[in-house]
């Protein structure tokens, strides 16, 4: 089919919806965790809290998102095993990337002194911003093994095209944590201690819905029995997982340390410039959750695809969801354009705040339409379980542009991380869609 056939195709699109929708809806909440976290804490009444807060948060961001391969690689396995209607494999999944999360999780709890020391040495912010950066760390870090685990409960689910089962776990984790945030920040006037212990809490719930879906799919298989779990418990047969597991974690780390950069850097430009980055980065993050779902259709739909060697299906799928991810990428600059605003005066009453944010809302702005496709074809390149030439393409952007374009301009401050940010994720953009059009790979 043409782009013009398949935009206007009833059958593709409400297939597209059916898998789409739900994942929108659910990781549209994630970000507006951040955004009340952010909004909660910006009334306190000084701008160091959100910035204790702001780092804290991304120095557990960082760790859950270098173990994002538990989800990514965990779904387009899964969902190459469902295409090819392999249960016993997708059980082998399952065990696998579970087992691995909960060790990974126990690592991080062990480790959490010196990760913490680590992260801040990176960083120039002021002692009360470190002051309250440790006070949420230390208390967010415990729920590290359930947030892991969710990430792969949550990965299995989508990877047999339960979009639905996703979106109740993600909604009833953020609904809790948004909640108990209100309740515990204002209310019992916990500070930033009652900002990590919502973020807990919500894992915790998250984890109790995670299992609840998993084992009704389970239970769906008449021929399932629990000894197919167990003859999994062992070390033997990773490799496939293992190496798909590594190269997103490359993928992975050079992603986090621009963000962290970001982060850390603005820090030592003073406290006013990271909370107002605190807040741009919550607006930046509603962007990439909403796209993530429609690259969530082309993650299901190349997997299912390329387990059942049908080109010209997986084809037409990536065609439609890149049309439709330009689209919403249109539609965000718009939108941030009109109400960028009112959302930074609703995240904040601290005046040098919203000031500083406001001065760097047009980066935002044009981020959208230079980064939509980094989006999707991620999610192209995790159904067909490509993680190297996410990688490859991940290290290119990282360091041979966002770091380079950074030092070149770091005269102009916080510009400067903004700008190496916009070519970051252009340089993403590019590199995947050019690799994609060449490649044999997705020929039909």
């Amino acid at each position: 089919m043409t782009a013009a056939q398949l935009l206007f195709n009833k059958q593709k699109n409400r297939q597209l919806l059916a898998l789409a929708l739900p994942m929108i809806l659910s990781n549209i909440t994630i970000p507006l965790l951040g955004l009340v976290d952010t909004a909660v804490v910006g009334h306190l009444s000084d701008a160091y809290y959100l910035g204790g807060v702001a780092v804290g948060s991304m120095i557990i961001t960082l760790i859950l998102w270098l173990c994002g391969f538990l989800r990514m690689a965990t779904t387009g396995l899964v969902a190459q095993a469902y295409g090819a209607q392999n249960n016993d494999q997708q059980y082998k999944l399952l065990v696998q990337s579970c087992s691995l999360a909960l060790l990974l999780g126990s690592a991080v709890i062990l480790l959490q002194w010196p990760i913490l020391q680590l992260a801040l040495s990176f960083s120039d912010a002021s002692a009360a911003v470190q002051l309250y950066c440790q006070q949420y760390f230390s208390i967010r870090i415990w729920s590290s093994p359930f947030a892991l685990m969710n990430l792969a409960l949550l990965g299995w689910l989508l990877g047999r095209q339960q979009p639905k089962a996703a979106m109740w776990q993600l909604i009833f984790a953020n609904l809790t944590n948004v909640i108990l945030d209100l309740l515990f920040v204002l209310v019992f006037d916990w500070g930033v201690k009652g900002a990590a212990w919502a973020s807990v809490c919500a894992d915790i719930v998250g984890f109790i819905v995670a299992s609840y879906m998993v084992t009704g799919q389970l239970r769906k298989d008449s021929n399932f029995h629990i000894d197919q779990l167990k003859k999994h418990l062992n070390f033997s047969g990773y490799g496939q997982l293992l190496r798909l597991n590594r190269d997103i974690f490359i993928r992975s780390l050079c992603l986090q340390v621009t963000f962290a950069f970001m982060t850390l850097h603005g820090a030592s430009l003073g406290d006013a410039t990271v909370a107002a980055n605190a807040v741009l980065l919550n607006l930046m993050l509603l962007i990439s959750y909403a796209l993530d779902g429609i690259a969530y259709y082309a993650e299901a739909e190349v997997g299912r695809s390329y387990g059942q060697n049908n080109r010209q299906q997986m084809r037409d799928a990536v065609t439609l969801a890149w049309l439709w991810s330009a689209i919403i990428a249109v539609c965000f600059s718009l939108f941030f354009w009109l109400f960028g605003a009112p959302f930074i005066d609703l995240m904040t009453d601290i005046d040098a705040v919203k000031q500083t944010a406001l001065a760097y809302l047009p980066w935002v702005i044009a981020l959208p339409v230079l980064s939509f496709c980094s989006y999707l074809f991620d999610g192209v390149y995790i159904g067909a379980a490509q993680g190297r030439i996410m990688r490859n393409s991940m290290i290119i952007a990282s360091i041979g542009v966002f770091f380079p374009v950074w030092w070149l301009f770091q005269s102009q401050g916080n510009h400067a991380l903004w700008l190496a940010m916009s070519c970051f994720m252009f340089a993403r953009s590019l590199t995947l869609l050019l690799h994609y059009k060449f490649s044999q790979t997705f020929k039909a």
